[in-house]
């Protein structure tokens, strides 16, 4: 009897669609979903020697077999955005992350975010927030003592 079961359960459960799977309704769809996926699976950076692996457009293009006007096409169709500036942002963010829960220098953000030398970070940084890595840092580090609950006595 309980053959029987799983059975029916396995031949309901074959009826249905998945719910995960997603058909695009075309191919840029297509290749935008592939592009953040594959831009999201390089974070978090859980330590300094941890190097993003593709940090330009072309990086991104070869991993997934179109050439780099095509995914640029496609992102700025359905975004509005261009793929160097998705890849701007993501560092930004993951920069800001690390800089406010971890204890690590610049410099080795820097190299763990894919940058050769911490002035081409700071340059980055600057150019994407205003502000400069170590003024964000003390800037958090402020709010941070200033929300923190009075010591026990």
């Amino acid at each position: 009897m309980r053959n029987y079961l799983n059975l029916v359960f396995h031949k309901t459960l074959k009826l249905q669609p998945w719910a995960a799977y997603y058909q695009h309704p075309n191919a840029a769809s297509r290749i935008a979903a592939l592009f953040q996926a594959l831009l999201e699976r390089q974070f978090p950076i859980d330590s300094p020697a941890h190097r993003l692996k593709l940090r330009t457009p072309g990086d991104f293009a070869r991993c997934l077999s179109v050439h780099v006007n095509h995914l640029n096409r496609a992102l700025r169709e359905l975004t509005g955005k261009t793929t160097s500036v998705h890849i701007a942002e993501r560092i930004t963010r993951e920069a800001k992350a690390l800089l406010q829960h971890t204890n690590w220098s610049t410099a080795k953000i820097a190299y763990g975010l894919g940058f050769e030398y911490p002035t081409y970070f700071n340059n980055f940084f600057k150019k994407q927030t205003g502000t400069t890595p170590s003024a964000l840092r003390a800037l958090l580090s402020q709010d941070h003592e200033a929300t923190a609950p009075p010591p026990a006595v």
